[in-house]
């Protein structure tokens, strides 16, 4: 009686699987076979979503994957704060943890280097045959606490919350309080100015703001200097020294002497 067609393959399968054991698995032509196939899936996937993005959408009008483009951005608007992409979240929130100056190299340096060194020379450092996960806990143990880490920093950069210009405005009639110039309608013009300027994204004063590129805490600021070096300042500051800063002369001389004022009254919290 001839055996069936089941276990004709099952011995092949097994006859397969023991010259593999003994002798390896040739990289060519087999794992180059599979490679082509799966990057051959991969283009016509891509091919495909884009062919459903063109033919879905008209323009603006949105399709299953979205619009062919978007309404020009507004590269002056204050209610707009630019956030990474989602892959990179977990960098972004790594650098609100390390501030600046002091330890950023470490967030965007350090940390990643050395975990793309350890990935890199995975290879070399674990040479061991045993591939069981049960016999590696080292190596599970590590993964597992990555896999934690990357997930945990990815869902806290996506959920973080920025204060924007419109909301910041709404702390003014605090800072004038805190700052004893609750009153003064030029410096109060001057804090709501501050506010909507976006100023906030790199200084931080009385508790808000992002702190970042080395940028100083305002909030004590006008105790140092008054209202007329400020104003210079706003309007050249790589005259200073700072070429990070960026002029803020397009705003017009009302506008620099009212931020002028604002800055010389934040002389710390009464």
């Amino acid at each position: 009686m001839a055996r069936d067609l089941g276990e004709l393959n099952r011995e092949d399968f097994a006859r397969y699987k023991d010259d593999v054991k003994k002798e390896g698995k040739p990289f060519f032509p087999p794992a180059i076979l599979h490679d082509t196939i799966m990057s051959l899936v991969v283009v016509c996937v891509i091919v495909a979503l884009a062919a459903i993005w063109y033919y879905t959408a008209d323009g603006v009008k949105s399709g299953l994957l979205g619009p062919w483009y978007t309404e020009p951005a507004d590269a002056g608007t204050t209610n707009f704060i630019p956030r990474p992409d989602w892959y990179f979240y977990f960098l972004f929130y790594l650098l609100r943890i390390f501030k600046w100056p002091e330890t950023v190299f470490i967030a965007t340096v350090g940390i990643p280097t050395i975990c793309l060194v350890l990935l890199l020379g995975l290879p070399f450092y674990d040479r061991r045959r045993e591939r069981r996960p049960t016999h590696r806990p080292v190596a599970m143990v590590a993964a597992v606490l990555t896999i934690l880490s990357m997930a945990v920093l990815t869902w806290k950069g996506a959920t973080a919350k920025e204060a924007l210009g419109s909301e910041l405005v709404l702390l003014v009639p605090t800072w004038a309080q805190e700052q004893g110039f609750t009153g003064n309608e030029q410096a109060e013009k001057g804090a709501t100015l501050f506010a909507q300027s976006g100023c906030l994204n790199c200084h931080t004063y009385l508790g808000q703001g992002g702190g970042n590129l080395g940028a100083p805490d305002l909030s004590s600021i006008g105790a140092s200097n008054d209202a007329a070096f400020f104003v210079q300042y706003l309007t050249n500051p790589a005259a200073f020294g700072n070429t990070v800063m960026g002029s803020y002369s397009y705003l017009g001389q009302d506008n620099l002497d009212a931020l002028g004022a604002f800055l010389a009254a934040s002389k710390g919290p009464k």
